[in-house]
């Protein structure tokens, strides 16, 4: 059974190694191949040890069972006075995609920006252009795509990227109307 928890600064270890994992496996040929196959990890470590000692700067949550960590989402709550909430992150491990995990995260991170959020309910994400499937997963959730923009280098370093990539923005309007489409 998948349970959901709020992350704590313990668990920044294994949330970079799924985040690296996931970039590794979904956003070659948007960040370079020499920086993927370097020590993504460690920058990932980095990243996430300074995001969860702050827990003021957003809410991440994680999806985990009997084995280990499946996959967590991270929100930055009124990130944007427009659009709203930022989904930032949102990774699930590569043998559980496909089972539900990350519409659980999805829902859950909607439903800790309309409980939480000050400047009211809407959110959105950013999505590699690239990543597709990424992509029809959003809208089958009921996003809509509604600006697309050059993908900023990891780091603010531009050789980590491979090329000039782009990303889409993903929005929802009431956080309330994520949900995933009827079947």
């Amino acid at each position: 059974m998948t349970a959901l928890r709020i992350a704590g600064l313990a668990d920044a270890v294994g949330v970079a190694r799924l985040h690296a994992d996931s970039w590794r496996r979904h956003y070659r040929g948007a960040y370079a191949d020499a920086f993927l196959d370097g020590d993504v990890v460690a920058d990932r470590e980095a990243v996430w040890s300074s995001r969860l000692a702050e827990p003021d700067v957003g809410v991440t949550i994680l999806a985990e069972d009997g084995g280990g960590l499946l996959g967590f989402v991270h929100v930055v709550l009124d990130e944007d006075a427009v659009w709203g909430s930022l989904v930032d992150n949102l990774h699930v491990s590569h043998h559980r995609r496909r089972t539900g995990v990350g519409g659980l995260l999805l829902i859950r991170a909607a439903e800790e920006v309309a409980g939480r959020a000050v400047s009211g309910s809407s959110l959105y994400l950013w999505v590699l252009e690239q990543n597709r499937a990424a992509r029809k997963f959003y809208e089958a959730y009921g996003g809509l795509c509604v600006e697309k923009a050059a993908v900023s280098p990891p780091g603010g370093h531009p050789e980590r990227l491979d090329g000039t990539p782009a990303k889409l923005r993903v929005a929802w309007h009431r956080a309330e109307s994520v949900s995933p489409a009827p079947k």
